[in-house]
């Protein structure tokens, strides 16, 4: 029973994060990029918030609940989240989606050093597949020595793909011994606290003349109820029930969707070195996320 809930959290969360990529898209049409996160982040907290008030469940951490919360919100929240949406401002949408699931393949090297989830030949394997993955993807404009937006949005992507994957790591270490919802929601609160003085700082031009139209509006709440409460507490609940590395490989359809409704709605195009780059990550998931096989014992 328990693996069928763990298997319907995982395809829960790949469709949600798989279109995830599209509307944050819409969003940054209207609104910069790290004040719309910090929207996202205090809107998904709210909605955390109000389930555990529902669930007469405690709200404030306890001793090192503070300082663990806290960073994981800057891995999080600050590392990935605001990175990533910041480099999506000059990437497309399904290209994005590629680059951050690079995740899977750098905690497997993470997990290797933090916890005792130990390399082997064919988890190496997959981390050449993996990286070929993203050199096809990145390779051709820094070989021509093209230096434009959309080669720094996808570097800055894939830094923030390390940044989750420490996370994970991190979740995975320490993530047993808290409640998921409070881990979650105090996630986003520290992180959002962060980045609010960030866009403030760095964006008071832009949120001083903001007019949201209807779709980012649509697109904001997507990605702050269904892309950030729901679905990073049912992540958090995956790796608490299962190997991070394993978790990890279930992940492989996410990049996948995200090129897909990304050419749907935003009609971009998919070219000959994103598909090849994107089976490449697949594969490099695929071999660095299989479970060593344990010996038969006679």
């Amino acid at each position: 029973m328990k693996n069928i809930k763990v298997i319907g959290m995982i395809g829960l969360i790949s469709i949600i994060w798989g279109y995830l990529w599209v509307s944050m898209k819409v969003g940054l049409q209207d609104i910069p990029p790290f004040f719309f996160t910090t929207l996202r982040l205090f809107i998904g907290a709210l909605v955390l918030i109000t389930v555990l008030i529902i669930r007469r469940k405690p709200i404030l951490p306890k001793g090192n609940e503070w300082r663990r919360f806290f960073a994981l919100g800057m891995l999080m929240c600050v590392g990935y989240y605001a990175l990533c949406t910041y480099g999506i401002q000059f990437v497309d949408s399904g290209i994005s989606s590629v680059l951050v699931y690079t995740m899977p393949i750098i905690v497997s090297i993470l997990a290797h050093f933090f916890l005792n989830e130990r390399l082997n030949w064919l988890k190496g394997f997959g981390l050449i597949v993996g990286a070929a993955g993203l050199a096809t993807i990145i390779g051709p404009k820094l070989l021509h020595l093209s230096w434009n937006l959309a080669l720094f949005g996808e570097i800055v992507i894939v830094v923030s793909a390390f940044f989750w994957s420490s996370a994970n790591v991190y979740t995975k270490k320490i993530g047993r011994d808290h409640d998921k919802i409070k881990m979650t929601l105090w996630q986003l609160i520290d992180g959002g606290i962060i980045l609010l003085i960030i866009s403030l700082l760095k964006e008071h031009n832009e949120i001083a003349h903001l007019n949201i139209h209807m779709p980012s509006m649509l697109a904001l709440l997507y990605s702050s109820i269904l892309g950030t409460a729901v679905a990073f507490v049912g992540w958090n609940w995956v790796l608490g029930n299962i190997e991070a590395s394993i978790a990890s490989i279930s992940l492989m359809s996410v990049p996948i969707l995200g090129l897909i409704f990304g050419s749907i709605q935003l009609h971009e195009a998919i070219t000959r070195n994103v598909i090849i780059g994107a089976l490449f990550v697949c594969l490099g998931i695929l071999f660095t996320s299989l479970p060593k096989k344990t010996p038969l014992k006679g």
